[in-house]
């Protein structure tokens, strides 16, 4: 029996799992990737094995297997690799879980306990990167690309659109260089294709967004046609863009459908947003049933509001009023995307939701929701004032079905918005009398509706000069909403309008404290502060006013005036100039830049633009007396008579430009033709003195034998003269005497108007002279260089001591109701 007894060796009794672990080397798997014959002979045809060499010992060779009771052999593989269990450099490898990991009785005796490896010391130093090697300049190369790309687009939304091309062109050379130098050194499927679309299509957005469209186009052609792209079709939706900007909106659709062809049914939002593109194209073109069919399936497949207005609109161009009905259904079906809940409503039982309903109350959410309120709003409202005169036998009953629809759905609040568009609607006709009836319709409503409509009845008698009841719908509107910045500034200006500049000043402070972008408040109170002479205060009103409306007429003509007012005449000149960059062709701002630079001396810049408003207002006569006067005092007589004639067009009546142009012909040597205008004038005008005396001269000159004819005449007028002067002379001294008499019994009967009459019955007829003259003969050898003292122009001088009298006419004055 004991001789099937063996006991195990003593130098591995403290193993007494060994062998366990060993196992057929043929099936280890772990190290095949690292198995240098495995993987030749995987490469070879078949699997077949390459012949065995001396360096990889095969399966022939011993290979001494180890036992549980014997000693244990190294066991190699057929590709010398030692086996499970095998001692490799004198440290044996643990088999089980038995044996700490590290930890061998061999171990012990060769080398020290070191699991972690330390004692093989620091890793080495990476290896430093080659520059110079080709792969690592592709690599630079494609970097760089990438930057230039993004700082492209950074550029393109920070709005320096010539900076984001020339980026863009830059990362296109880059890019080719690139694809050159990697066609160099390996094959072509290495090209880095989503670096070239990248560039491409970087390249054409930035072409069309500097209008560029041709090389845009050629540039979404190149993406378009690579095949070895293949979302490129979809940029198909660019090029129609392009060619709708360009108003080819026949090629616009082709590429439109083109790219609708190429898209997925799956992506269909994309899909309904180029039909939707197709639909304005058509009508752009006038194809109004192309354009209903497009709407049409966008509203029975995915329903906004654009496409609904445009689907009424299309109905409207074809005058099919029953389709606009139901296009009107149903666009206010559509949903409002909106959550009209009352969460921005604060519980006062819960401090820290009214401060996150505090927080929420005006963030980027919750401008985006009133956005689309807001948009909603104007395209129901539009569409509403757009089909209720058609949609029905009257506009009034159109509107109703309308505000009847629009109560029964989601957008109720609406109603009451479109009666009082109802109501504007009859004041843009003319119909004031509806309008009033259905503004007092809101009288018995709540507050808001209530103030609204009675600001716009303040509006309309204000406009009618009914300021009573004005002003008592001011306070009603007042009344019902204190913080109707509206309201406040109607009641203002009924209160500017009975005098009361002080009073009119605080409503419209009280308007701006509640809403600080109330325009017309301020302008008004810029009125104010002129009319009670506080010109700094309303300087500054119009200063604020022109920080929020850059390009508004009315506030750069005040603030020019009041410069004016304040005798800066270098800064009224300077925001008139800002004026005319705004209205160009405005021929009262243009003659008062004249009469500035005429008033500082400047000539040829008051010809300038005295020039430039007669040729925008030839009936301007101070205007064409100036330019008249200019030429004369230029010795140019011939291009002043142009001028005169043309006053003396406007006014028949006044023989003042007739004698202007005879004066013009007579001193340029023309006496012949001068004689003839002076024998019309004559006609015209027999009684007038200036006219004989000149035709006295100019026969005596020329020794025509009608000179003691208008001798004669002369003689007579000047007689007639002298007696209403008389006339005019006895009858002052007595009324003055009347007055000293009155005054000394104490007699105050006598009133303003009936002395004002007496003096009127007193003066002469419209036929009297021109301008009174002595009786003495005039010498027929004198002419004066100048003419006569009436038809002398007004030099700057004459017109600077003629400005007491002259009221100039001033732009802009009104207020700005509500």
């Amino acid at each position: 029996m004991m001789q099937n007894v063996h006991l195990a060796p003593e130098a591995d009794e403290d193993d007494l799992y060994s062998g366990y672990n060993d196992y057929n080397p043929a099936f280890d798997t772990e190290d095949l990737e690292n198995d240098v014959a495995f993987q030749q002979a995987a490469r070879t045809s078949h699997g077949r094995r390459p012949s065995v060499t001396g360096k990889i010992p095969g399966t022939s060779s011993s290979r001494p297997l180890a036992t549980g009771f014997g000693s244990k052999a190294t066991l190699n593989s057929s590709m010398g690799r030692p086996v499970t269990g095998a001692i490799q450099d004198g440290v044996a490898r643990p088999m089980t879980a038995v044996h700490a990991a590290g930890y061998t009785k061999a171990a012990m005796r060769g080398s020290p306990f070191d699991p972690l490896g330390q004692a093989r010391g620091p890793a080495p130093p990476l290896e430093m990167q080659n520059s110079d090697s080709s792969e690592e300049k592709i690599r630079q190369l494609e970097k760089k690309v990438n930057e230039l790309v993004e700082e492209s687009c950074i550029a393109n939304s920070c709005g320096d659109l010539k900076l984001a091309l020339e980026k863009a062109k830059e990362a296109g050379r880059k890019e080719r260089v690139l694809v050159r130098q990697r066609e160099q050194i390996a094959t072509p499927e290495d090209i880095n294709l989503d670096l070239t679309y990248s560039v491409l299509f970087n390249l054409a957005s930035q072409y069309a967004a500097n209008e560029m469209y041709a090389e845009a186009l050629n540039t979404y052609q190149v993406i378009v046609k690579n095949k070895m792209f293949s979302n490129g079709g979809r940029l198909k939706v660019n090029m129609g863009n392009i060619y709708l900007k360009q108003r080819n909106y026949s090629k616009a659709i082709k590429f439109y459908r083109m790219a609708l062809d190429q898209i997925p049914s799956v992506h269909k939002e994309m899909r309904i947003k180029i039909m939707e593109n197709i639909g304005v194209a058509f009508i752009k073109t006038g194809q109004y049933i192309d354009a209903i069919s497009s709407f049409e399936h966008i509203m029975s497949m995915s329903p906004n509001l654009k496409a609904g207005f445009n689907l009424i609109l299309c109905y409207y161009a074809i005058g099919n009023g029953e389709q606009m009905k139901k296009a009107f259904q149903k666009l206010i079906a559509v949903p409002s995307e909106v959550d009209y809940d009352d969460k921005y409503i604060s519980p006062n039982e819960y401090p820290h939701t009214n401060l996150l309903i505090e927080a929420i109350k005006n963030d980027s959410l919750r401008q985006i929701e009133l956005e689309r309120k807001s948009m909603a709003e104007e395209y129901i409202m539009t569409a509403a004032k757009l089909i209720a005169p058609v949609i029905e036998t009257s506009f009034a009953v159109g509107y109703d079905w309308c505000v009847e629809v629009v109560k029964a759905s989601h957008y109720v609040e609406l109603a009451n918005d479109l009666e009082i568009n109802k109501a504007t609607t009859y004041l843009r006709q003319q119909d004031f009398n509806q309008a009033l009836e259905t503004l007092k319709m809101f009288e018995k409503k709540d507050s808001r509706l209530k103030s609204a409509a009675a600001t716009n009845l303040s509006f309309l008698y204000y406009l009618e000069n009914e300021l009573a009841q004005a002003s008592n719908y001011a306070d009603l509107a007042v009344n019902s909403d204190r913080y109707n910045p509206a309201a406040l500034t109607n009641k203002g200006n009924t209160v500017f309008a009975n005098g009361d500049y002080e009073k009119a000043a605080e409503f419209y402070k009280e308007a701006l404290r509640n809403d600080s972008s109330c325009t017309e408040a301020l302008y008004n109170l810029g009125l104010t502060y002129k009319k009670l002479n506080r010109i700094n205060e309303a300087l500054d009103c119009f200063l604020k006013l022109h920080a929020i409306l850059r390009n508004s007429a009315q506030v750069l003509h005040q603030i020019a005036n009041i410069y004016e007012i304040m005798e800066d005449p270098n800064q009224a000149t300077e925001w008139l100039l800002q004026l005319i960059s705004v209205v160009p062709t405005d021929p009262h701002v243009l003659a008062k830049l004249g009469k500035l630079y005429d008033n500082e001396g400047d000539k040829s810049q008051a010809f300038h633009y005295y020039y430039e408003s007669y040729r925008y207002f030839p009936s301007n006569i101070e205007v064409i007396e100036w330019l008249g006067a200019y030429y004369i005092d230029t010795q140019f007589c011939e291009k002043a008579i142009e001028y005169f004639e043309r006053a003396a067009f406007i006014l028949p009546a006044q023989e003042k430009w007739q004698l202007m142009v005879a004066s013009c012909y007579r001193r340029s040597g023309n006496y012949q033709k001068a004689l003839e205008k002076y024998k019309v004038i004559h006609r015209q005008f027999p009684e007038n003195v200036e006219c004989l005396r000149f035709l006295v001269r100019l026969c005596t000159d020329m020794g025509l034998k009608e000179v003691q004819e208008y001798k004669t005449k002369l003689e007579k007028v000047e007689k007639l003269k002298e007696i209403r002067e008389q006339r005019i002379k006895s009858g002052r001294d007595g009324s003055a005497r009347s007055r000293r008499e009155g005054n000394a019994a104490g007699d105050s009967s006598g009133t303003k108007g009936e002395r004002l009459s007496a003096k009127l019955k007193a003066l002469p007829g419209t036929r009297e002279p021109y301008e009174s003259s002595n009786s003495k003969e005039i010498d027929a050898s004198y002419i004066d260089p100048l003419g006569p003292q009436a038809e002398r122009p007004r030099t700057a001088a004459r017109k600077r001591a003629e400005e007491d009298d002259f009221a100039d006419e001033e732009l802009g004055e009104d207020l700005l109701p509500e």
